[in-house]
């Protein structure tokens, strides 16, 4: 609990000050509620560091192993969030920005730490991040005019993504010996890279919503 409650804090500090404040429509930006939802999207940040650190292990292969379970159950609370929020009608604005929060630190640090490891192109980390955290702080930035919640596009793209660094997280040539294992971090690769191409593409989207969200707005 005391983690979670820490998260909270860290959440809520990351997400610009924004919360508790009154957007131009008088309606609440980004109060912060204790639910389900939003419990599982904190716990996901307090995931953050457990995998890092498990992947600093002495026993590479078991500390691969290890962070992939984490990773995997971190990834499991992105999807239930959500879907809990909608079934329960506990949908939140800080819900909707802190799960994108907590979704961008969790693939940026699993994209680093891959990086770290020589198992991804530093090129690749770099490009997926800057766009990320970009889009990110953007879209804090439209909270006060509208509150931009993740499209079919930017959905497909983190499927990919936490696709890929699963993938890149299986110790391949352990698992499989030295040919088949390379042949599997080759296809892994192939799967980041259209998760890039496709952070790309949806960056762009998320641009041209803002610019018309601000047109409309200042209109």
């Amino acid at each position: 609990m005391r983690a979670t409650l820490g998260a909270e804090v860290l959440v809520t500090r990351a997400l610009g000050g924004y919360a508790g404040r009154v957007n131009n429509k008088g309606a609440s930006a980004l109060n912060f509620t204790w639910n389900l939802p939003n419990i599982l999207t904190l716990t996901r940040v307090v995931l953050v560091p457990v995998f890092v650190g498990l992947l600093f292990l002495p026993d590479e292969t078991l500390g691969r192993w290890l962070a992939l379970l984490v990773f995997v159950l971190a990834s499991i609370t992105d999807r239930y969030d959500g879907a809990i929020a909608r079934k329960r009608d506990l949908v939140t604005n800080f819900g909707k920005i802190a799960d994108s929060f907590a979704d961008k630190l969790l693939t940026g640090a699993a994209f680093i730490m891959l990086s770290y490891l020589g198992d991804l192109p530093w090129w690749v980390t770099i490009v997926i991040l800057a766009r990320e955290w970009g889009i990110t702080l953007m879209r804090f930035a439209m909270v006060r005019k509208e509150v931009m919640a993740a499209g079919a596009g930017g959905k497909a793209k983190m499927v990919l993504q936490i696709v890929g660094i699963v993938m890149l997280l299986v110790p391949w040539v352990a698992l499989l010996g030295q040919g088949p294992g390379e042949g599997m971090v080759k296809v892994s690769l192939g799967v980041i890279y259209l998760a890039a191409f496709l952070t790309v593409i949806t960056g762009i989207d998320y641009v041209v919503k803002a610019v018309k969200i601000a047109r409309r707005n200042d209109a």
